[in-house]
């Protein structure tokens, strides 16, 4: 069976996320947890359309998928296999914690490994086992006492096990982000935001993009959340848009830059906004920040390189459907610095780790694959 329809086959119609319809929920398919660790495979859905999938895998060309099958090798040699951090990049630090055990197993999932089937499929299930093990009873996925993850590391590991529950049905996954969609939203503050705890506060619009894109793949995977919810979420977006296009940090100000502009728009795209002057502005406003040949990114910073491009290609793949000149140019262009940046495979961000970095450069420049509905224009 084709690895493709069975990843797709967890996507819920995005139709139900469109204008002002609620947040209801998609399917749901629960089967007993042994099924998330078997190599039975769910019931598969059609593929999505071959012509344009195949025009995208042109470009992810021979250099290219040699790096991630390098990166990906590297993740995976340096998954814990026994002990108390099973399943996770390491025993301390940022490779410990589920923010980066959560990307590493989006990017195996990205590459075409299921939880059942692929050359990935154990270290899935390991990625799985973690972030189930480490989710309190009141849903927040942490690990404890690492203080590094926090929302980051709570968004990133509902929006994992989100598709691996479409994928599996299984009802283990199903209890713990029913847990954790309910937390989000209960600790989503009065204007729409979410900060570094899981408590209401002042919000910031980095943390916010994680719940909201994290609250979409769930509820496309059978999960409800409230219309409230998205409407809060959306005034809070909007209302974090100059009159550039570019988005600030924080409602009362702060910095702009590609990263919080990026991430605004795929804020709008998981609240079912597609386009609009909204969205058209922002899009201008990335696209004439795209990498160059011999320099790097205007406005990335170096804290945030990864991260920034991590949600400005997802921007940029939804804007092909509209704009497949701003697709067509970025995606060669982040490919090719990326390829620039890899030492056989592992890429290095010194302020987090290579775990962290490796795995968001393998999603990037897996995301022309099409593989996780989550990712999907």
């Amino acid at each position: 069976m084709d690895r493709r329809q069975i990843i797709m086959s967890c996507a819920a119609s995005s139709a139900l996320f469109a204008g002002k319809s609620v947040w209801s929920p998609g399917r749901s398919n629960p089967q007993n947890v042994a099924a998330l660790l078997s190599s039975t495979s769910p019931n598969a859905a059609v593929a999505p359309p071959k012509t344009r999938l195949q025009a995208a895998e042109e470009m992810v060309n021979s250099e290219t998928r040699t790096a991630i099958a390098q990166g990906l090798r590297f993740l995976k040699s340096r998954q814990v296999i026994s002990g108390g951090f099973t399943g996770a990049f390491g025993t301390n630090g940022y490779a410990s914690g589920t923010a980066v055990t959560a990307l590493a197993g989006l990017a195996f999932m990205c590459g075409g490994s299921t939880p059942f089937d692929g050359p990935f499929a154990s270290h899935i299930r390991k990625c799985t086992q973690f972030l189930l093990a480490h989710t309190s009873a009141k849903g927040y996925i942490s690990s404890p006492g690492n203080q590094r993850s926090n929302m980051y590391g709570h968004g990133y590991g509902m929006l994992f096990l989100s598709q691996v529950y479409g994928m599996s049905g299984s009802q283990a996954v199903e209890a713990t982000l029913r847990r954790a969609v309910t937390m989000t939203c209960n600790v989503q503050n009065d204007l729409g935001g979410w900060r570094y705890q899981p408590k209401k506060q002042e919000g910031d619009l980095s943390i916010t993009i994680c719940q909201i894109m994290a609250l979409r793949a769930a509820h496309d995977a059978g999960m409800q959340v409230s219309e409230e919810v998205r409407d809060r979420t959306l005034e809070y977006v909007y209302k974090s848009q100059k009159r550039d296009g570019s988005f600030q940090y924080m409602l009362r100000g702060g910095r702009v830059s590609l990263a919080l502009t990026a991430a605004g728009v795929v804020s709008l795209y998981s609240a079912g906004v597609y386009d609009g002057e909204p969205v058209e502005k922002a899009l201008k406003w990335i696209f004439a920040r795209r990498p160059q040949k011999g320099q790097s990114s205007r406005q990335v910073s170096p804290m945030n390189y990864y991260y920034a491009h991590y949600y400005a290609v997802q921007a940029m793949w939804h804007a092909q459907i509209k704009h497949p000149e701003f697709w067509n140019q970025w995606y060669p262009a982040v490919r090719d610095e990326l390829l620039n940046r890899a030492t056989q495979g592992i890429w290095d961000d010194p302020k987090v780790c290579p775990e962290f970095s490796t795995a968001m450069a393998c999603i990037i420049l897996q995301i022309p694959f099409n593989y996780l509905p989550v990712f999907a224009p």
